[in-house]
């Protein structure tokens, strides 16, 4: 009975050792995605225009959607090239987009990323809002392939 014993603690080790080495796999795709937009807030706050540009598809697109004082809704369409340009210009207070309650969804190749954010010019809260990123997974990794945004000054969490 002993020799059965024994064999049963050495499965039960081997298993052990294995789930533990099984562990340590490599980021999963939802936690790269995430840290491509956190390099993206990182460059803006740091005014970094290099490493907000290596995030970003050459063909990216951005998109803002707001309301005017009528009520009606307004579209802006932006530049990947006008906004890192905007980056990467001194401004005399830190830009500094904080999201929060992020929710990330892959198939594949592409992933989606929404973040609610609140966006401030140094200390002083300026808007609010959701990002919804779309990226695509590169043979370099992910990358940002556009941006939708919405922006409000009221209602904000």
């Amino acid at each position: 009975m002993k020799p059965i014993s024994h064999f049963l603690t050495l499965a039960l080790l081997a298993n052990a050792f294995t789930c533990a080495a099984s562990s340590a796999t490599p980021p999963s795709d939802e936690t790269d995605a995430r840290q491509v937009v956190d390099k993206l807030f990182t460059g803006m706050r740091t005014g970094d225009s290099t490493a907000v540009r290596s995030v970003f598809t050459k063909t990216a697109a951005l998109t803002s959607i707001s309301k005017n004082a009528t009520d009606s809704v307004v579209t802006h369409k932006g530049s990947v090239d006008g906004f890192v340009k905007a980056v990467g210009t001194p401004h005399k207070e830190q830009w500094d987009e904080r999201i929060y309650d992020v929710k990330i969804s892959v198939d594949g190749p592409m992933a989606v990323v929404w973040a609610p954010y609140k966006f401030y010019l140094g200390e002083k809260f300026s808007h609010c809002g959701v990002n919804v990123f779309n990226l695509i997974k590169t043979s370099t990794g992910w990358k940002i392939n556009d941006i939708t945004d919405t922006r409000r000054k009221d209602a904000c969490p």
